[in-house]
């Protein structure tokens, strides 16, 4: 049986889970007492140096996990500069405090709309492997060429070859670029879940803000209806992380301790707890 980790996807965003006055610097050790694994994003946005890392790693306790989306230049979204060697190794040699640490949880790739199937994108997802050889790695696509029925043999296999994980999804059901939910485990290693919210009135909508699209808090009982779905995923994967991508308000850490507790009644010690916080450097 696989350990289920749960969090959120960021935790700088939440203005009313923090103390008031409680320094920036602070809110992930804070963040710590409640979780065991949150998703690092700002990391996609810039390759930020070794020793940001560093703190992150130090101000969490032993035992705690973070799963880091790559830059954005590795999955795609930059469509003027196509990935190359060099910014991986950059991009990987920035994580290795975490990586030292024993806190890398997983390189989560999250690709674009614009990131189709077709056989040169199935060939660079089989390169992940090469470029990250010993670090846990997750896909997730935003288009649903990849999770059709006549897709779906050729990924997984694709996947299972380079032990990387399929992303799992709850997203809303609004066209090609939204995902189906296909609990599937390509490698016994790992399964990434994440939850995007279900707001299809915003999924394709011009937002001021990108977390704007995942306005949506989920409720009791549609948080039930995952807890048999990830305890299937535990029975075939080693861990598996639980992560809350809708970001508005406080709807994610909201949800996030409550799928916590629901999976703890129901699984018991299969849940990871939080540990006692390091103390913030």
């Amino acid at each position: 049986m696989g350990a289920i980790y749960v969090g959120t996807c960021s935790w700088s965003e939440f203005t009313e889970f923090y103390p008031p006055g409680l320094p920036s610097n602070q809110q992930i050790a804070h963040y710590a007492q409640r979780f065991a694994i949150v998703e690092l994003n700002a990391s996609f946005y810039r390759l930020m140096p070794a020793h940001n890392y560093a703190a992150w790693a130090r101000r969490t306790p032993r035992g705690f996990m973070f799963d880091v989306k790559p830059f954005r230049q590795l999955t795609w979204h930059d469509r003027r500069e196509p990935p190359t060697p060099d910014v991986a190794a950059t991009f990987s040699a920035s994580v290795g405090p975490l990586r030292e640490a024993g806190k890398l949880g997983a390189l989560t790739f999250q690709f674009p709309p614009w990131f189709t199937r077709s056989a040169t994108n199935l060939a660079y997802l089989r390169t992940l492997r090469d470029q990250f050889p010993n670090d846990p790695l997750s896909v997730e696509f935003r288009h649903n060429s990849w999770l059709r029925p006549e897709a779906l043999p050729e990924l997984q296999q694709a996947l299972s070859e380079a032990h990387i994980a399929l992303g799992i999804v709850d997203e809303p059901q609004v066209g090609s670029g939204s995902i189906p939910t296909v609990p599937v485990v390509t490698t016994p290693e790992l399964s990434v879940v994440r939850f995007h919210g279900r707001n299809a009135a915003k999924w394709y909508a011009e937002v001021e803000r990108a977390s704007d699209r995942f306005d949506y808090l989920y409720s009791l009982e549609e948080l039930d209806e995952w807890v048999p779905k990830l305890a299937s995923l535990a029975d075939q994967a080693q861990q598996v992380h639980v992560l809350f991508n809708n970001n508005v308000h406080d709807y994610a850490v909201t949800n996030a301790l409550q799928l916590h507790e629901r999976l703890r009644l129901a699984l018991g010690s299969q849940v990871v707890m939080p540990t006692s916080p390091a103390l913030p450097l």
